[in-house]
């Protein structure tokens, strides 16, 4: 399960996105903070560590946050918890606009790469490591700490930046429900190879990064079929959604907002059968975006 604002505590806004921490992060915190001093002189070099380990996470996930706004789609929050962070993202239902929007939390560490090991390289440079070995060690372990974060998300692993990558980029030519379907099925693959690699390391954080990412999976598969079954339903041509461009669904896929009644509004001109209320905005299926019914009107809309 990803973290939420439930059991998060709100830090700072920032260009109109909500950071939060989960509480869990304060406890690893504590502990990775005691495990890492031991590579430093002083310990507050290991909180120094492992508060920027935090920015670069933060700023990753800033990188998907900004995309996804930039092709049109909506984000607002970002939640960090031990085992990295969730930008909630919303993109436009299109597979370039998805690429982009997750492509470019990786390309915020590609960035931020050479910039750490220039800082690394100019400070061997100009000044001698062994007369300041834990600012040396700190910015040595910077520059690893990036280049992990970056190898490890783009794994093609769903839900790994790597696996969404490699899903945008199917979802071209095998459409956004068998794309999807591809992707979790290589996840289910990789995850049950990162249980071997847990065990055979002993690691318990791997162990529990690993089955995250199964449950995930998983979810994304049932997600999968549903969305198969929804695109081989019968569709009504003379509408399409403004917003996808997809015709609607024959069937009483959508509930009265009064009597919670399915029916299908665009048999009757959006007035339930059941109540006669009147459903104000109707939402496609397949993008999830909401538009009134006369925006459906494909003759309407195009004369």
């Amino acid at each position: 399960m990803t973290p939420t604002r439930q059991g998060s505590f709100r830090l700072f806004r920032l260009l109109g996105i909500d950071v939060h921490v989960h509480w869990s992060w304060f406890i690893v915190a504590i502990y990775s903070i005691s495990d890492r001093v031991q590579n430093y002189t002083s310990p507050i070099w290991g909180a120094l560590e492992y508060l920027a380990l935090f920015v670069i996470v933060l700023m990753h996930e800033f990188g998907h946050s900004l995309a996804c706004r930039q092709v049109g789609g909506s984000s607002d929050q970002i939640v960090l918890w031990p085992l990295g962070g969730v930008a909630y993202v919303n993109p436009p239902q299109r597979p370039g606009a998805t690429l982009w929007s997750i492509a470019a939390g990786p390309l915020v560490n590609v960035v931020l790469f050479p910039v750490l090991l220039g800082v690394l390289f100019a400070e061997s440079r100009l000044g001698e490591p062994s007369a300041n070995p834990d600012l040396h060690n700190f910015l040595r372990y910077l520059c690893w700490m990036d280049f992990g974060l970056l190898a490890f998300n783009l794994l093609p692993v769903y839900p790994l930046d790597g696996g969404q990558i490699l899903r945008s980029l199917l979802w071209f030519s095998l459409g956004k429900a068998r794309s999807l379907m591809v992707s979790t099925v290589l996840g289910f693959v990789g995850g049950v190879g990162l249980v071997g690699l847990a065990v055979w390391r002993e690691s318990i954080w791997m162990g529990i990064m690993a089955l995250f990412l199964i449950s995930i999976c998983w979810k994304s598969f049932q997600h999968a079929k549903a969305l198969r079954q929804l695109e081989q339903l019968p569709r009504r041509s003379e509408f399409t959604c403004p917003v996808c461009h997809t015709a609607p669904p024959r069937g009483n896929f959508w509930l009265c907002p009064q009597c919670r009644q399915p029916f299908d509004p665009f048999a009757t001109a959006s007035v339930c059968p059941h109540c006669s209320a009147v459903l104000d905005l109707v939402m496609c299926l397949d993008c999830g975006e909401s538009r009134a019914q006369r925006a459906w009107d494909a003759s309407i809309r195009d004369a």
